[in-house]
Formats: structure tokens, C-alpha cells, sequence
């Protein structure tokens, strides 16, 4: 997949404010310092659409963004910041969860874990979330020019034994700053919309 065509279409913090389910759409979650919004730049080749800051847990909205005019990424609020508050961390749960239980479009959530740590508790938290509403698979490790290649697939095998992954699981090691592994994951997401496609004919 190329992706010609990215905008940002809504921003929402409730489920009255999000665009119309006429499209498939598949969610980006992770930590709030995992490095969501450079994969979201590096995915559609736009160096600002989703904003990178340097204060981790900004992001308070659910952000949908229209891709090729054919599906949307969602960028869901980052999770596990210690100095954000816990009302503020309370209620951007209630505003995932009220995304990802009622939204009916929802094909796929990846979710992301940095490479160089094993997953937090909150980590395994949000995929056994996932896996509970068949919504799990697909894993992107952030961070992959920071390992050695040797240390890559012994980082990969803690990041599966602490998830819980099944051999069907997926774990995609993507580097922003070197811009590598993204093309697979562009493959996976083609994947998913085209037998999403397939499945309403």
C-alpha cells in the first residue's frame, strides 16, 4: 500500500463527535512516550500530521485520520504517563473504551511497545483488552534502531512471552527515525482493508 492522501478528518472526545462509520477504520494505541505520532508520519509520509511533542500524555482526543479516501487510522490518547493525573488518565480510559466497544467500523488495534523494555502491566492490560473483543494481532515494536540486530529477536521474544502472543500474532520491529519495517506494516493494513472489502460484497 501507498498512501497518496492523509487528513485530518475529526478530533473527538466523545462518541456524538466522531465522523460517520461509512469507512473501515483501524486504531493506533500505546504508551504515551512510545513514539506514536513520528509511526503516524512515517506510515503516511507527512512529516506533521499527527503533532510529536516533547510532553509525553498530550494528546487528549481521539484523532480520526482519512487515508486514501478508503479507511482511517485513529490515533487513540497515549496511556501510562506518571504526571498526568489519575482522573485525567481515568477519563481518557472511558474515552478508549467507549471507542473501542461501540465503534462498528473498528477493523484492527495496533498497538505499540517500545522495543528496548519488556511491555508494562498497562501494556498487558490494553492487549488483553484487545484480545477480549478480537481486536488484537498486530504489535509494532517502536524503536528498533536503538537494539542491535542481535538483541532484536530476544527483545521480540520478551515482548511475546510478556503479551501473551499466539503464533498467528504478529510483532512488526519499525524504526521512524531510520523509517524502516513500516512498508510491513502498510502490507498488514492493506491486508485488513482489502478483506474487509471482500467480507460487505
Amino acid at each position: 500500500m501507498i498512501i497518496k492522501k492523509a487528513d485530518i478528518e475529526t478530533i473527538a472526545v466523545k462518541p456524538n463527535q466522531y465522523p460517520n462509520a461509512d469507512i473501515p477504520e483501524i486504531a493506533f494505541a500505546g504508551r504515551s512516550n512510545v513514539g506514536k505520532s513520528s509511526l503516524l508520519n512515517l506510515l503516511t509520509n507527512r512529516r506533521n500530521l499527527a503533532r510529536t511533542s516533547g510532553s509525553p500524555g498530550k494528546t487528549r482526543t481521539i484523532n480520526f485520520y482519512r487515508i486514501n479516501d478508503q479507511f482511517r487510522i485513529v490515533d487513540l490518547p497515549g496511556y501510562g504517563y506518571a504526571k498526568i493525573s489519575r482522573s485525567q488518565t481515568e477519563g481518557w480510559g472511558e474515552m478508549i473504551e467507549a471507542y473501542l466497544e461501540g465503534r462498528s467500523t473498528l477493523l484492527k488495534v495496533v498497538q505499540l511497545v517500545d522495543i528496548r523494555h519488556a511491555p508494562s502491566a498497562q501494556d498487558v492490560q490494553m492487549y488483553e483488552y484487545l484480545r477480549h473483543y478480537g481486536l488484537d494481532g498486530i504489535v509494532v515494536a517502536t524503536k528498533a534502531d536503538k537494539v542491535s540486530s542481535n538483541e532484536r529477536q530476544k527483545c521480540i521474544s520478551i515482548i511475546r512471552k510478556t503479551l501473551k502472543l499466539s503464533a498467528e500474532d504478529k510483532v512488526i520491529p519499525v524504526s521512524a527515525l531510520k523509517k524502516t519495517g513500516y512498508e510491513v506494516l502498510l502490507d498488514e493494513l492493506e491486508q485488513l482493508i482489502e478483506s474487509s472489502a471482500s467480507a460487505t460484497e
